[in-house]
Order: C-alpha cells, then sequence, then structure tokens
C-alpha cells in the first residue's frame, strides 16, 4: 500500500493578471522507504505540490479546485487543520530551498529544532535539548551543544543546510519532503548533504521526495522520477529506464542540455522559447511550441500520461504510438 497517494491534484492561483495554473492534474503515488525525484525548469510546479501537501500554499491567491492526497489514510487536502497539523512536522517533514529564509533570524537554532519536539511529543525541556544536541551530532555539527545557543548567520551555507536537516528529522517522519535542499550550495556540500540523506533514510527507512532541476542529483539518489513541465508530470518511469531511454521530448532536452552531453569545446545546448503562460488555457502538449519534433495534432490533441512501455509513462503522443527513434 503507496504511503502517500496522489490523485488529479490541481492547484491554482487567483491574480489579476487570470487564474495562473500552477499544478494542473498531477497523480503519483510514494512507496514506504522509496526515494521518488521531481525534476523541471523553474515554474514547473515541483515546489507548488509539495506545498500543497504541506498546506503551506497561502489561500488566497492559492486554491486547491480538485484532487486528493491521502497520506496512510488521511486526505491532507480535506482533513482539519488541527489534523493536518498532527501531520505535519511529526510524520511529514519538509527541508526547504533557502535555509537562511526558512530559519527565524532572530530565534537561535536550538530553540528552533526542539519546537517540533515540544509541540507533538509534548516532551521535557532536558529531554528535549539532549534530542537537538543528538540530531545537531548525526548531521554533522561539531560541538552541538554550544551551537545550539548559535544563530542562523553564525553558520555557513552548508551547516545552516544542515540544522534544517537536523530539524526536519528529530521527530522520525514517515515522509522527507527535500525542496531542492542544495541549491545554494557548492559541489563539494552538495555530494555531503545528498550522502547525509541517503545515510539518515537507510537508517530511518523513511520515504523521500526530491526536488530538484539537477539531472545529476536525480541519478545519484532517486528510485523513480517524475519530469514536470507547465505544472504538469510529463513522463513517469524508474530512474534507470529514464536514463536509458527518455520518453518524451522535454527530458530528452533537459539532458541534451548537462555539460557532460557535450564534447569538449562544443557549444552547450539550451532549450528555444520559453515555457508557455499558465493564465492561458494549453490545448494539446504543452512542450509542443518548443519541441523538435511537434507535429500539427500535439498542439491540439488532448495527451494523457501512459504507459509506453513496462513502468515508463510519458505524455508525447508521438512517443506513444512508436514514431520516434
Amino acid at each position: 500500500m503507496p504511503l502517500l497517494k496522489v490523485d488529479d491534484l490541481r492547484t491554482y492561483f487567483h491574480t489579476r493578471e487570470g487564474v495562473v495554473r500552477a499544478v494542473d492534474g498531477v497523480s503519483f503515488q510514494v512507496e514506504p522507504g522509496e526515494t521518488l525525484g521531481i525534476v523541471g525548469e523553474s515554474g514547473s510546479g515541483k515546489s507548488v505540490t509539495n506545498l500543497t501537501l504541506m498546506g503551506l500554499v497561502p489561500m488566497p491567491p492559492g486554491r486547491v479546485e480538485s484532487g486528493t492526497a491521502r497520506f496512510n489514510g488521511v486526505d491532507l487536502l480535506r482533513c482539519s487543520r488541527a489534523e493536518h497539523r498532527a501531520i505535519r512536522g511529526k510524520r511529514i517533514s519538509m527541508i526547504f530551498q533557502d535555509p537562511m529564509t526558512a530559519l527565524n533570524p532572530y530565534m537561535r537554532v536550538g530553540r528552533q529544532i526542539v519546537e517540533p519536539l515540544l509541540i507533538h511529543e509534548r516532551c521535557s525541556g532536558k529531554e528535549a535539548r539532549e534530542r537537538a544536541v543528538r540530531a545537531l551530532e548525526t548531521v554533522g555539527i561539531q560541538d552541538a551543544p554550544r551551537r545550539l545557543l548559535d544563530y542562523p548567520h553564525q553558520f555557513s551555507g552548508g551547516m545552516r543546510q544542515r540544522v534544517m536537516i537536523a530539524m526536519a528529522l528529530i521527530t522520525r517522519p514517515q515522509l522527507l519532503i527535500a525542496d531542492e535542499p542544495t541549491t545554494a550550495l557548492d559541489v563539494t556540500v552538495q555530494a555531503q548533504i545528498l550522502e547525509l540523506i541517503k545515510q539518515i533514510q537507510s537508517e530511518m527507512g523513511m520515504a523521500v521526495i526530491l526536488v530538484t532541476h539537477d539531472l545529476g542529483v536525480i541519478a545519484e539518489v532517486c528510485d523513480r522520477v517524475l519530469v514536470m513541465y507547465a505544472g504538469r508530470i510529463v513522463e513517469a518511469a524508474t530512474t534507470r529506464k529514464l536514463f536509458q531511454r527518455p520518453g518524451h521530448p522535454y527530458t530528452r532536452a533537459l539532458m541534451a542540455s548537462l555539460p557532460a552531453a557535450r564534447k569538449k569545446g562544443e557549444a552547450l545546448y539550451s532549450i528555444k522559447g520559453m515555457p508557455p503562460d499558465l493564465t492561458q488555457p494549453i490545448n494539446g502538449c504543452p512542450f509542443a511550441p518548443r519541441c523538435e519534433v511537434a507535429v500539427p495534432r500535439c498542439q491540439s490533441a488532448a495527451i494523457a500520461l501512459r504507459e509506453f512501455r513496462e513502468g515508463h509513462e510519458t505524455a508525447c503522443i508521438r512517443e506513444q504510438e512508436g514514431e520516434l527513434p
């Protein structure tokens, strides 16, 4: 039984410029202990999908138009605020994209780390502090008892991210959502953070949703991958199958834009054009105006995510009909 099952999730933002269809019919599931990667360009709906699950989309202007998100039998989109608060931070935790803005600059990190324990487990201040020290030591921060008294600005970028991980994992959640946890870090620290998440996941047996725009990160840590574009999932597969044979032109374009995909001295590949205006209805494939293999029916035919080989789904009508090499 899936730990989390999302069906037909639609999150729209009602603005003066129009209705922005940020997440438009997204369905997926996460198994216990699995690492699911969600990849795509900025603005593809990755973060909004997960913020919706956490109940953190500002309403208004945001609104969940339809869908269900069942976590251990509880629909996160329909449950009461009290039920959601009991799950958020306890059974589902989130590492946010920028730890400098996610951490409160006016509060010592120790107070921020113990907060989930005091709210969800109602343990004593002494026990909470002891667990906070162990949490910091687990994520590799030296002299943890003293560092609990420091403020966020006294930590480096990598150390702040470790504090965020400690805060997210201190209640031993069943599901961790990591929203681009390595974006602002250099390559060395990035590798350390990813290895740390993998290690703790192995020890705790939790599931992970990893949101990123970096296919290299996806290849390193994920079991399955969702590729998002314009608020929709355009491809879903195991990591191995996705990299062996990408089934959507958008995924192929993302892979072609990696520096490692070019020969020395060869110009970097870039995807032509711009993502579509999400305030306007999109007929057919949203990637069609930028796609190098699109045909007229790609911009008019209704295209659903469909399996074109075992365990591999795509929303490309030409791939579904076997027209692409």
